[in-house]
C-alpha cells in the first residue's frame, strides 16, 4: 500500500470510531432498560474490532497472530464466566 491509501484507510476509521463514539453518546440518553448495557458492549465491541483490523493490521497477520487473539479471546470469557458465576451465587439482601 502506498501512504496516500493507508492516510485514506486512517482517516475513514478515526471518522467511523467519531461515529461510534457519538451513537455511544446518544445511546446513553435513551432508556432502554436492560438493554442499554447489550447496545453499549455492542458499540464497544465494533470499535474494538476496528482498531483490531486497521489499527493493529490484524488482517495481514499470520495464523499464529489469529490463535493467540483467539486464546486471549476464550481466557477472557474463562474469567468473565467465573466471575459472573461468583456474583450470581451471592446472596444478595
Amino acid at each position: 500500500m502506498n501512504a496516500r491509501s493507508n492516510r485514506n484507510k486512517f482517516l475513514i476509521t478515526a471518522i467511523a470510531l467519531l461515529a461510534l463514539l457519538a451513537l455511544t453518546i446518544w445511546a446513553a440518553f435513551l432508556n432502554l432498560g436492560p438493554f442499554n448495557t447489550v447496545v453499549a458492549l455492542g458499540i464497544s465491541g465494533a470499535k474494538m474490532a476496528l482498531i483490531f483490523l486497521v489499527f493493529m493490521d490484524i488482517r495481514e497477520r499470520g495464523k499464529l497472530v489469529w490463535l493467540a487473539l483467539g486464546a486471549g479471546f476464550f481466557w477472557l470469557a474463562i474469567m468473565f464466566a467465573l466471575a459472573m458465576s461468583d456474583f450470581m451465587t451471592r446472596g444478595w439482601e
